[in-house]
């Protein structure tokens, strides 16, 4: 669809093939760019939905607190099993017929979540999703290294995540407040309603997106050739591992966040409040800081930003009022656009180049949702061992120490 484009909106490169055609003149990229940021919102949305719904679901379904928690983690474990499948599937069948069938799949997902009668078939359903929103999460960066260059793809990339905070605010924020209450109290409905607007933002997508890429290459290297080119690459090896680190330190707090502060003493819904702080904090970041850190900077951005997450943890933890409301703040305005600061380093290493950056951000995001799962779960278990969350705040620290150390091998 809109493939006749005027030849002088583009800038083509030609040095591998004739097929590479990109956006980065062309006025309609920021359509398209604002069509990603409502995929973004989608995926935000569904990912965060079922949390404000634990406990009627609980009732309901007559789940177990450990049922529901591995329902809860299940589709990590699915993305982390199909992503670098998912990335290599985006290099061969192209951005818009990807993110198509990847929003299409978070929507059955959450469409699906209306039929369960008990554990298995909610925990199929929630799993689903992972293999969508793989698809979405890999594909909208190789979108975004397509359609723009330079300062523009910082700010491209920042804005795209702001979509899934966005979803993320409104599930918190929303679910309960008002989309229940509309819904007839009806969880079912609720996330069956998220489904079918998931349905419609794919609808939007297919019909008005102008997809012009290239795919030179991707049919001729097969995975695990690809997974081998690039894991040689060291800036790819050092992207991995702060991924993972990363991920551990940001699903690891955010997820035990409401239960950090009703243990301080606020009440279930009033931590609920306060723990999409970060969410609100983090969007002006993700404007402003991948637009404005030059590329050469990007590797001194995130050791400061891990030094400043160690103070930021403190606050959060060892205080109360409004300095605890100002760490909130600062901890999702500092570490909001470290993911986007990762991948825009991804995009610029030579070596991964247009026909292997959706596998390189496969491999970055299955390598990041490993941390996804490891961060909650070794805050948990040294919940369980201590009885506080502190022990847990010094294991996030002492990883804060180890990316600023980690950040000096990048080459930027």
């Amino acid at each position: 669809m809109f493939s006749d484009l005027n030849s002088k909106d583009l800038d083509r490169t030609e040095d591998a093939s004739p097929r590479k055609v990109y956006l980065h003149e062309d006025r309609y990229r920021w359509v398209n760019l604002f069509l990603l940021w409502l995929l973004y919102v989608a995926f935000g949305l569904i990912s965060r939905s079922v949390a404000p719904l634990v406990t009627p679901i609980l009732k309901d379904l007559q789940l177990s607190y450990a049922q529901m928690g591995f329902i809860l983690g299940s589709w990590q474990l699915t993305y982390i099993g199909v992503a670098i499948l998912a990335g290599t599937l985006i290099d061969k069948w192209g951005v818009r017929k990807s993110l198509m069938a990847g929003t299409i799949v978070m929507g059955l997902s959450s469409v699906l979540r209306y039929f369960p009668r008990g554990f298995e078939g909610m925990l199929a359903a929630v799993a689903l999703f992972g293999a969508g929103g793989s698809m979405i999460s890999i594909g909208i960066p190789k979108a975004i290294f397509l359609w723009f260059k330079g300062r523009n793809r910082g700010t491209a990339v920042g804005f795209s995540l702001t979509g899934s905070w966005t979803g993320g605010i409104v599930a918190l924020t929303c679910t309960n407040s008002l989309i229940m209450p509309w819904m007839a109290h009806s969880w079912r409905y609720t996330l069956a309603t998220y489904g079918f607007f998931t349905f419609a933002i794919a609808l939007s997508w297919w019909f008005f997106v102008r997809d012009t890429e290239t795919r030179a290459g991707a049919e001729e290297a097969g995975i695990i050739k690809v997974f081998y080119k690039l894991i040689r690459v060291r800036n790819v090896q050092i992207a991995l591992i702060l991924g993972f680190l990363f991920f551990t330190i940001l699903h690891g707090f955010s997820n035990w966040l409401p239960k950090i502060l009703e243990t301080g003493g606020f009440s279930r819904a009033l931590s609920g409040v306060m723990a999409a702080i970060p969410l609100a904090a983090g969007i002006p970041a993700l404007l402003l800081i991948p637009h404005l850190i030059p590329a050469a900077s990007r590797g001194r951005c995130l050791a400061v930003s891990a030094f400043l997450t160690i103070i930021t943890l403190a606050m959060s933890m060892a205080t109360s009022g409004i300095a605890q409301l100002i760490g909130l703040a600062l901890f999702g305005f500092i570490t909001s656009p470290l993911l986007s600061i990762l991948t825009l380093i991804l995009m610029d290493t030579p070596e991964v180049g247009p026909e292997s950056m959706g596998s390189a951000v496969g491999m970055f995001y299955c390598a990041s949702e490993i941390g996804g799962v490891t961060g909650p779960l070794m805050i948990g278990v040294l919940k369980d061992v201590t009885g506080g969350f502190l022990a847990g705040t010094i294991f996030l620290a002492v990883l804060c120490l180890v990316i600023a150390i980690l950040t000096l091998f990048l080459k930027t």
